[in-house]
């Protein structure tokens, strides 16, 4: 089996070049090739050939393909399905900001957390991404759009947190000065809720931004449409994020989205800012994406206003997430269905 060595930090390309009898500041030269969004190794043109035969016989490098681009005429938002070395697909989004470029990345082909109003994992899990496969998501958007992505956030498809090994090595390649060099801080995570995952994370002290998908102020709510509650509850969950955030001293990010007649009447949100009282943090709220496996439907805009408010009044930092690329909308999962299905319509073409 081929080595993943988009995957590997400079010291384990030095280890490996070390038993290729080679010296040690070509592991350098390499990781910046790598990191560079190169596709194959005759690319590392100041590479000896002898040296990249060697390496396309024992590595591989992970790449991701585009089989499907819709960019916005309202703001610039694009979002990719790509395909992968086996056939499978995911999904990423650019964003533009006053700030820069914001890449959503995968972290999963689907995902197995069940979530009832996401598309992702209507289909289940079907396999983890390597670190390199989230990194070649990154260099294919800048490469596709000429420009440098300076904030990455882990929220497309599959919860990062169960594919954890493969999400801390990412972050590691992705902060590292030779490579992508995009700060920690430039990062968010975000998870439905894996409490384990959150204590191991809290471990590396990464100051990143963790976000939270919360999405309801109680038990009996969140068990309704969030499986993974009925393991971590929602007690047990912002216990985590409190020992968390006293480890990171970071802003912890709550998502919460909205959806009409379940989650959204003034008592919750009293019930929610209760529940969040004493830890620092921000509520994102989300009008609920259609899906059209339920009947979920998002909130009329006053009723959410309202909502935003009465969060405010109670002492939380809320705000309405901006919509991006309204004009191609789809929920995360659902452009990879329809290509894979092959009923793409034209006009989305």
């Amino acid at each position: 089996m081929k080595t993943d060595i988009r995957s590997m930090s400079q010291n384990e390309l030095t280890e490996l070049l070390s038993e290729l009898n080679q010296p040690k500041f070509r592991a350098a030269q390499i990781f910046k090739w790598l990191q560079s969004g190169v596709e194959t190794f005759d690319q590392m043109t100041n590479i000896p050939k002898p040296l990249r035969e060697v390496l396309a016989e024992k590595c591989y490098i992970a790449n991701v393909e585009i089989v499907k681009r819709l960019e916005s005429k309202i703001d610039g938002t694009v979002k990719y399905v790509y395909k992968l070395f086996d056939g499978e697909y995911i999904e990423s989004v650019l964003m533009k900001y006053e700030h820069g470029y914001t890449v959503c990345i995968s972290t999963q082909v689907g995902c197995r957390m069940g979530c009832s109003f996401c598309a992702s994992g209507l289909e289940g899990l079907f396999r983890n991404l390597t670190a390199s496969e989230m990194l070649a998501q990154i260099m294919k958007a800048q490469i596709d759009n000429n420009i440098r992505v300076s904030n990455v956030v882990m929220m497309g498809m599959g919860e990062p947190l169960d594919n954890f090994d493969n999400s801390v090595k990412f972050l590691q390649l992705v902060s590292d000065q030779d490579g992508l060099n995009i700060g920690l801080r430039h990062i968010s995570l975000s998870t439905s809720g894996v409490v384990s995952g959150i204590e191991k994370l809290k471990e590396y002290g990464f100051p990143i931004t963790l976000s939270i998908s919360l999405h309801a102020p109680n038990d009996n709510i969140r068990n309704s449409i969030m499986r993974v509650n009925k393991k971590w509850n929602i007690d047990s969950l912002l216990k985590a994020c409190r020992d968390y955030q006293k480890v990171t001293t970071r802003r912890i990010s709550f998502e919460y989205a909205l959806i009409d007649g379940v989650n959204d009447t003034p008592e919750c949100a009293d019930e929610l800012a209760k529940r969040l009282k004493g830890i620092m943090c921000h509520v994102n709220l989300i009008p609920a994406n259609p899906v059209k496996e339920n009947n979920f439907k998002k909130p009329d805009k006053q009723k959410i206003i309202r909502f935003c408010d009465r969060l405010i009044k109670n002492g939380v930092n809320a705000t309405i997430r901006r919509t991006l690329g309204a004009d191609i909308d789809a929920s995360c999962g659902q452009l990879r269905r329809k290509v894979k299905e092959g009923d793409f319509c034209e006009d989305l073409q």
